[in-house]
């Protein structure tokens, strides 16, 4: 027996993104989901807010299922010991209980997060391996993500 669910059709503008999520560095737009399957699954956009400076953190999500599916720009990750650099078009399986970082992104990165249970639980974890230093973001870079434009000195 399954689960009762509800049809869901959340249009751009029904949401925001939002600064309420798992990391303070990223916005967040939930998209009806998890309410629509009764907490099974979240569904959200996930952006660049802020540049990358420490990242995430080595950690598992206690979670059934989790896909990332980059829509802008990249991202680099740490799976285990080994670098994956996730750019606009690619998606991930995470498989349950995986190690990894997220230590550096562009400033335009956007990706869309799967993830079962809905209120699946993040663990800080000592990592297997260090960490590359994250990208620098630009003046320019910045601007940029931020719909600016900047003056030229002179």
């Amino acid at each position: 027996m399954t689960a009762e669910t509800e049809f869901c059709h959340v249009k751009e503008g029904d949401t925001v993104f939002k600064g309420a999520g798992l990391r303070d560095f990223f916005l967040y737009r939930d998209l009806g989901i998890a309410d629509a399957t009764g907490g099974q699954v979240v569904v959200h956009l996930v952006k660049a807010h802020e540049p990358p400076e420490e990242g995430t953190g080595w950690h598992v999500h206690e979670a059934n299922f989790h896909v990332v599916i980059m829509l802008k720009g990249w991202a680099r990750f740490m799976y285990d010991d080994v670098e994956t650099l996730v750019e606009a078009g690619d998606c991930v399986h995470q498989k349950p209980g995986i190690v990894h970082f997220l230590f550096d992104y562009s400033p335009d990165m956007e990706y869309l997060e799967i993830t079962s249970p809905a209120d699946f639980k993040t663990i800080d974890v000592e990592g297997p391996c260090p960490v590359p230093t994250p990208t620098k973001w630009t003046p320019e870079a910045w601007a940029a993500m931020k719909g600016m434009k900047l003056k030229k000195a002179g």
